[in-house]
C-alpha cells in the first residue's frame, strides 16, 4: 500500500502503483488539508470575489465574469471542451500514472476540490479502471490540458475507459467495477483536475525508470562485446577513471570489471594490440555520461511528482487564492530533451560495437557477418543494419522539442514547453535503444560461439545462459526477427535483468 501524502513520491514508489497495483490511501493528514482549500473556494464563490478559474472563463476569457450559479456547469463544460486528444490511447500504465500524480498534487491542499472527487480518482485507480487518454494534443503548458481532461470525464460519468484491457463507455466500465460517478462537479474542480503537468510527467518517469534498467544491461552488452572481440582490460582501470573524476563513468568501468570478473576471453594492452576502438576503450566515458544524465533528470523528476502545479493556488492559512504558472512544464520539457539525447548516445555506441562483431575487417579473427559459411548464408548482416536504422530515427526523435513554442489562448499563453512532446519523443527513443542493445546482446552471444570455448566472466556467463534459453545459435540463415523480438522481450519484461542480479531482487 503506498500512503500518498503529497511529498513522498519516489520513482521506485511510483513504479509499484503504475507497474505493480499496488493499492493507493490518502493519508489523513492531507484529507483535512483537502477540506480546508475547499472551504476557500467556496467562501470566495459565495463573496463573489472575481478568481481566476473559480468565477472567471479560462485562458484569454479570465476577464469574462461568471455568475455564482453557473461555477458548476463552468467546471464540467471545461472538460468537455478541453477533451481535445488525437492519436493512439496512451497505455494504461502511462494513464495509471497520470491518475497517481495528480492523486499526489491535490492532496497538497492547494487546490480546493472536494475530497469526495479526489477519492474517486483513488477508486479508479485502485479498481483499475483507466481512462482512455490520447497522445498527442498538450503544449506542455496550462498543464496537460487535453490529456488530463480525457482523464478526467470519467468521474463525472463520461468518456470512455479501459477494464482489462476492454475499450468501453464510462458508464459500462463503472458498472462492471462498482463505481458511481460523481453526480457534477462543484466550483474550481475542473480546473484542479487539469490544470498540471502529470502527462509528461508520467510518461517521462516511465521512460527514465525503464533507461535506468536499460543503462545497466548496456553495461553486460558491452562486457560481452569486449569478450566477444578479445577487448582489452586496462582501459577499466580504476585509477584511469578516478583521475578524471566522474562518478558515471567510474561507476561504469567498475560494473564492467565485475561482469567481466573471471573472464578469459579479455585481453591486456600488447597482447594482440595496444588499444581498442573508441566504442570500447571510450565506453565508461559514454555510458557513464548517460548515467550522470539520468540521475540528474532523476532529480527533477521526483520534485515535479510531489509538486503543486496547479492555478490558482489556494493559501488557507490567509485566504490567498494567486493565480501563477506552476502548471509550466519548462522545469520538465529541458530534462526530458536531455533524456532523449542520453538514450541516444547508449544505442549509437551500441550499434558501432555490433558493427565491430559483424565487420571482418574490425572484429579480430571473426567470421564475416558471424556465420560459418558466409556468401551462402549472410548471418548477422542485417541485424546491424536494422540497429543502424533505429540509431538514425533515434537521431531525428532527438531534437529538442523544448526549443520550440506556438501561442495560445489568443495570444494570453504565449509560451508553451512542448514539454509532453519531449516525453513521449523520449519514451520512443528509450524502446529504439533497448532493441538496439538487445541486438548487441544476442550478436556477441553469436561471436561468442564463434571463438574457442573459454572461461566467461561472472555476469557475462549469467547473461550468456539466459540468452540462449530463448535465442538459440545460428548455424545458417534463418528467419531472424523471431529472435530479435524475443530478445526485446527479454530485455523489456525485466527478465534478463532478474537473472543477472537475482540476489539483489530476492
Amino acid at each position: 500500500m503506498v500512503r500518498l501524502n503529497g511529498n513522498g513520491l519516489s520513482l521506485e514508489r511510483f513504479m509499484k502503483v503504475v507497474r505493480d497495483f499496488e493499492t493507493v490511501v490518502i493519508s489523513e493528514e492531507q484529507q483535512a488539508l483537502v477540506r480546508d482549500a475547499n472551504q476557500l473556494v467556496r467562501k470566495i464563490v459565495e463573496d463573489e470575489q472575481p478568481v481566476y478559474g473559480i468565477n472567471t472563463g479560462f485562458g484569454k476569457l479570465a476577464d469574462v465574469p461568471i455568475n455564482k450559479c453557473d461555477t458548476a456547469t463552468l467546471q464540467e463544460n471545461l472538460l468537455k471542451s478541453h477533451a481535445c486528444g488525437v492519436g493512439e490511447p496512451l497505455s494504461e500504465e502511462i494513464v495509471r500514472g497520470m491518475m497517481l500524480l495528480r492523486i499526489n498534487a491535490l492532496v497538497r491542499g492547494n487546490s480546493g476540490i472536494r475530497l469526495k472527487v479526489v477519492e474517486k480518482l483513488v477508486e479508479m485507480l485502485n479498481k483499475q479502471v483507466h481512462p482512455v487518454v490520447f497522445e498527442k494534443g498538450s503544449l506542455g503548458a496550462s498543464g496537460d490540458l487535453a490529456p488530463l481532461s480525457h482523464m478526467s470525464l470519467p468521474i463525472i460519468g463520461l468518456g470512455e475507459c479501459f477494464v482489462d484491457g476492454e475499450r468501453m463507455t464510462t458508464q459500462r466500465a463503472f458498472t462492471i467495477k462498482n463505481i458511481d460517478a460523481i453526480p457534477h462537479l462543484e466550483a474550481k474542480e475542473g480546473l484542479s483536475l487539469i490544470n498540471g503537468t502529470q502527462a509528461m510527467t508520467s510518461i517521462g518517469a516511465i521512460a527514465l525508470f525503464d533507461a535506468f534498467r536499460l543503462a545497466r544491461l548496456a553495461n553486460v552488452s558491452l562486457a560481452m562485446t569486449m569478450e566477444a572481440t578479445g577487448g582489452i582490460i586496462d582501459a577499466y582501470d580504476p585509477r584511469v577513471h578516478k583521475v578524471r573524476g566522474h562518478l558515471g563513468q567510474i561507476a561504469v568501468a567498475a560494473e564492467v570489471l565485475e561482469h567481466l570478473n573471471g573472464s578469459r576471453h579479455v585481453t591486456c594492452q600488447g597482447e594482440e594490440r595496444v588499444q581498442d576502438a573508441y566504442s570500447i576503450r571510450c565506453a565508461p566515458q559514454v555510458h557513464g555520461a548517460t548515467i550522470d544524465a539520468l540521475l540528474f533528470i532523476r532529480e527533477k523528476v521526483e520534485i515535479e511528482m510531489n509538486a503543486v502545479t496547479d492555478n490558482p493556488i489556494l493559501f488557507t492559512e490567509d485566504g490567498a487564492a494567486i493565480s501563477a504558472g506552476n502548471f509550466h512544464g519548462q522545469p520538465l520539457a529541458l530534462p526530458f530533451d536531455y533524456l532523449g539525447i542520453a538514450l541516444s548516445e547508449l544505442a549509437n555506441i551500441s550499434e558501432r560495437r555490433i558493427e565491430r562483431m559483424v565487420n571482418p575487417a574490425l572484429s579480430n579473427g571473426l567470421p564475416p557477418f558471424l556465420v560459418k559459411n558466409p556468401g551462402l548464408n549472410s548471418g548477422f548482416m542485417i541485424v546491424q543494419y536494422s540497429a543502424a536504422s533505429l540509431v538514425s530515427e533515434n537521431k531525428v526523435l532527438a531534437h529538442p522539442a523544448s526549443v520550440d513554442s506556438i501561442p495560445s489562448s489568443a495570444n494570453q499563453e504565449d509560451h508553451v514547453s512542448m514539454g509532453t512532446i519531449g516525453a513521449r519523443k523520449a519514451y520512443d527513443i528509450l524502446k529504439n535503444a533497448r532493441r538496439v542493445v538487445a541486438m548487441e546482446l544476442m550478436t556477441a552471444c553469436q561471436a561468442i560461439d564463434l571463438k574457442p570455448h573459454m572461461a566467461l566472466g561472472r555476469d557475462t556467463e549469467r547473461a550468456y545462459n539466459e540468452i540462449r534459453k530463448h535465442v538459440p545459435f545460428v548455424e545458417d540463415d534463418e528467419i531472424m526477427y523471431h529472435h530479435i523480438h524475443k530478445m526485446e522481450q527479454l530485455l523489456s519484461s525485466g527478465e534478463l535483468e532478474s537473472a543477472l542480479f537475482k540476489e539483489e531482487t530476492e
